[in-house]
């Protein structure tokens, strides 16, 4: 079994033990390496574009990054164009792994992608900025930054 087969299986070992409704589940690292070993992946990154400006992304290969808001800044409105516009973008086998600030949207996002037929849809856990630590601050114990994973940004 190849490293990247290796990181899948794992992925979606977490999604069975947990009884998640989408491929499976992986961590900052294990996203970052299979988008090194799988060209035909894709980072879909569905934090708003404020927090795409204000915060940073991942620094990854360009054909591989894809932005697409899960709700809109500033009123939390739902996207409710979310799976029609990800349907102009892949296709349902692609491998889809989401991620948010703290795979709270990015959770709902790949749920809501294989109810709609995209079976390779796996949630980044962490996020981009990781949970929030004991004073309230992110990227302190978790997350794509906080991992040390390339990014651009402020």
């Amino acid at each position: 079994m190849s490293s990247l087969e290796q990181l899948y299986t794992m992925a979606q070992q977490r999604c069975l033990e947990r009884e998640l409704p989408y491929a499976g589940a992986l961590t900052p690292n294990e996203a970052f390496e299979v988008l090194q070993s799988d060209r035909s992946a894709r980072l879909v990154d569905v934090r708003t574009r404020a927090e795409l400006d204000w915060v940073g992304r991942p620094a990854i290969n360009s054909s591989q990054y894809l932005h697409l808001e899960w709700m809109s800044y500033p009123s939390g409105a739902p996207n409710l164009a979310f799976i029609n516009q990800l349907r102009e973008m892949v296709t349902l086998e692609t491998p889809l792994l989401l991620l948010c600030r703290s795979a709270g949207r990015s959770k709902l996002a790949a749920a809501a992608a294989a109810r709609a037929g995209f079976t390779g849809a796996f949630d980044v856990l962490e996020g981009f900025e990781g949970d929030k630590d004991n004073g309230g601050h992110r990227n302190t114990i978790n997350g794509w930054r906080w991992q040390g994973l390339p990014w651009l940004g402020v």
